[in-house]
């Protein structure tokens, strides 16, 4: 086993197909320490180099939703009435303080997602 840090492009391509290698490894052997050690290395190399931005407010609320099977009339008395819910979800709207901790409570998506600006069509 011999690892090192991933410093480049190269270095990426090399560790994942070594990882694809040894990915069935078993646990507490050699390569599957080594499959261990290597995904955390990847892991840390794409966080740095291919960051993938959370979804805007609108779209995380509509992930959340499609994931516990929850149409928009689900929302109505979370954030509102229907016309509310239908501004919203429309993007006619934005999200209340209200809105937004009621959202965290109901659907348990971060406040810090449901914060973040968003655009809103006319």
């Amino acid at each position: 086993m011999r690892l090192k840090l991933i410093k480049n492009e190269k270095d990426y391509q090399n560790a994942l197909e070594r990882l694809e290698v040894i990915f069935d490894a078993s646990i507490d052997t050699r390569e599957g320490d080594e499959a261990e050690i290597l995904s955390l290395l990847i892991e840390n190399y794409e966080n740095e180099h291919y960051p993938i931005d959370p979804p805007d407010p609108i779209e995380a609320i509509k992930i959340r939703m499609e994931e516990l099977n929850m149409r928009q009339k689900d929302l109505v008395g979370i954030i509102g009435g229907k016309s509310r819910v239908s501004e919203i979800l429309n993007r006619k709207k934005r999200l209340t303080v209200d809105m937004i901790r009621e959202l965290e409570r109901s659907l348990q998506i971060s406040a810090s997602v449901l914060v973040n600006n968003y655009q809103l069509l006319k």
